[in-house]
């Protein structure tokens, strides 16, 4: 008889039995980051949800093992084939759209994620090596205010594609997207190809993994392309931003004018929309 009144424990000694390893159990889960498994393999107490998912995915596991620490780990062998069966089908999750791949994160000496920056001249290297974790543990890795508990990842700004929004050396701070059926529609996401990191606009939902989706920018200069959601490694979802640029003081003539604007009952969004859709054209011109 096993008893041991440590549920991480157990789940460390449940893992072991099978030669798994935080990233392979997060794959046996189904879940699309390891964070969770290595910080319940770091001493964290799993929450009831995720008890029930390793019950599941290993139906031979005694509950009364894993959640009590009573009697051994495995059941006693059965013939009901019909009810193994079942078990087994029960710990399938709902599938989810992604690229497939588990998120390798870093995490600090208490066990907490590090939020590493990919740094303009490393975003070349990150595009094929996302995944590696000694290619993450040579990043910079900090801890944002704000973002101290999520997955989060920091990406220098490159180029002038999402001016004036965003500028050229700025910092975005994005969250992992493990589910692309989430995504907000509008937002800012950085878009990690094999070939690219890029910061792109996003304005439909993706709702298969064979299809294509738009990328925009906000600098009217560059025009939308399709991408092949296929060729998509990883997206993250900007959540803020780190910036050395002040803008200027507001010019008190264009303040003025919106004042009239609005004094002549037009509507400033609708004027906004206007001058743009009137800006990109020009550009096209």
């Amino acid at each position: 008889m096993s008893k041991t009144n440590n549920v991480t424990t157990r789940i460390a000694e449940m893992i072991a039995h099978y030669g798994l390893n935080a990233n392979s159990l997060t794959v046996r889960l189904g879940y699309s980051t390891n964070s969770k498994m290595y910080k319940i393999l770091s001493g964290t107490e799993p929450s009831f949800p995720t008890l029930v998912d390793m019950l599941r995915s290993f139906p031979e596991v005694s509950p009364n093992w894993l959640v009590l620490g009573e009697g051994s780990m495995l059941r006693a062998p059965t013939n009901d084939a019909a009810t193994n069966q079942t078990a087994l089908a029960g710990g399938r999750r709902p599938p989810v759209i992604n690229s497939g791949q588990v998120l390798t994160i870093t995490v600090d000496s208490a066990g907490n994620e590090n939020t590493e920056l990919v740094p303009v001249q490393a975003q070349a290297g990150y595009s094929v090596q996302h995944n590696e974790a000694v290619y993450l543990q040579d990043l910079p890795r900090y801890r944002i205010p704000g973002f101290e508990h999520g997955t989060y990842r920091a990406f220098e700004v490159a180029g002038d594609s999402m001016e004036p929004t965003l500028n050229h050396r700025d910092v975005v701070v994005a969250s992992y997207v493990d589910n692309w059926r989430l995504l907000e529609p509008g937002d800012v996401y950085v878009v990690v190809t094999a070939e690219s990191v890029m910061l792109k606009r996003i304005r439909e939902r993706i709702t298969a993994h064979d299809i294509t989706v738009m990328l925009y920018s906000d600098n009217h200069h560059r025009k939308p392309y399709p991408m092949d959601c296929a060729d998509i490694a990883q997206l993250w979802r900007v959540r803020g931003y780190i910036s050395t640029y002040l803008p200027s003081a507001p010019d008190v003539t264009v303040e003025r004018l919106w004042e009239v604007i609005e004094v002549l009952g037009f509507d400033k969004g609708e004027v906004r929309r206007h001058l743009e859709e009137n800006a990109s054209t020009e550009t096209i011109r």
